[in-house]
């Protein structure tokens, strides 16, 4: 009896831990995706039976680990936003960017950046010096008005921030003031993969700026450098190339996958 009493504990606690090991390979499952899933999704990649599926998706959803899209198909529920909210949701992404960031200023020796958007504002979260005196400036207590910056640019050009609605400063003669200019420059950073500000925000000062993408494709920060206009202004397609390198594999790296051997 003793040994039957044991051998039914034992099967219930592996049960029991079995249950939690396929939980957490469907959230971890939703949170890595691209997307959101659909059901059919979590259940072929699960190889759960449907049954199962349902009643651990259920239960998912009543804990607030995942949620449901308006389509139906799921998404990382509100106890990570809510996780998000009370911590800064930005530390993650510098820790996670800080190498690409350190390695771009060691093969360019330019200041280069990192920014994000709050609200209708672009935030600087991090930049890493350059190595020359002249260019080297902490742009991180620096309000810059979006439009004049490649950093800003890249949230107006991939839609990560809504185009504005007042008029805009004019900082030098080279600065975009219409919103038809500022489409037009959009349309060209897209087709091309990086923005460029030359002379616009202060005269003698370019940027180059690349959009790095989350866990669902949407851009979510943008990686840029910026110097004198005459150290880089020959270097512009060779500069926008090696960001965006270092910017899809950030997008990796944000997405939860070791980035592609050869990528830099």
């Amino acid at each position: 009896m003793v040994a039957q009493a044991r051998a039914q504990a034992t099967a219930e606690s592996s049960t029991g831990t079995q249950a939690v090991d396929r939980a957490a390979a469907l959230v971890s499952t939703v949170v890595h995706a691209d997307e959101p899933l659909t059901f059919g999704d979590l259940q072929e990649s699960s190889g759960l039976a449907k049954s199962t599926t349902s009643r651990m998706l259920a239960a998912l959803e009543r804990g607030g680990l995942l949620e449901r899209d308006d389509d139906g198909s799921y998404v990382a529920g509100s106890l990570f936003w809510l996780y998000a909210a009370r911590h800064d949701p930005w530390d993650e992404m510098v820790r996670l960017a800080r190498p690409a960031m350190e390695q771009i200023g060691e093969e360019i020796s330019e200041t280069v950046h990192l920014s994000v958007t709050r609200g209708e504002k672009v935030v600087q979260v991090a930049q890493v010096d350059s190595r020359y005196l002249l260019g080297t400036r902490d742009w991180t207590e620096i309000e810059v008005p979006a439009h004049s910056s490649a950093l800003g640019k890249v949230f107006y050009a991939w839609g990560a921030l809504p185009l504005p609605d007042t008029e805009l400063q004019p900082l030098t003669e080279a600065t975009i003031t219409t919103l038809e200019g500022l489409r037009r420059d959009g349309a060209r950073a897209r087709k091309r993969g990086w923005t460029v500000t030359h002379d616009e925000l202060e005269v003698g000062l370019t940027g180059i700026a690349v959009p790095v993408r989350g866990t669902r494709g949407d851009v979510v920060a943008a990686l840029g450098i910026s110097g004198p206009t005459p150290r880089l202004e020959d270097r512009l397609e060779e500069l926008g190339s090696n960001l965006s390198s270092h910017a899809a594999q950030l997008s990796m790296l944000l997405r939860g996958r070791a980035p592609k051997e050869g990528v830099a």
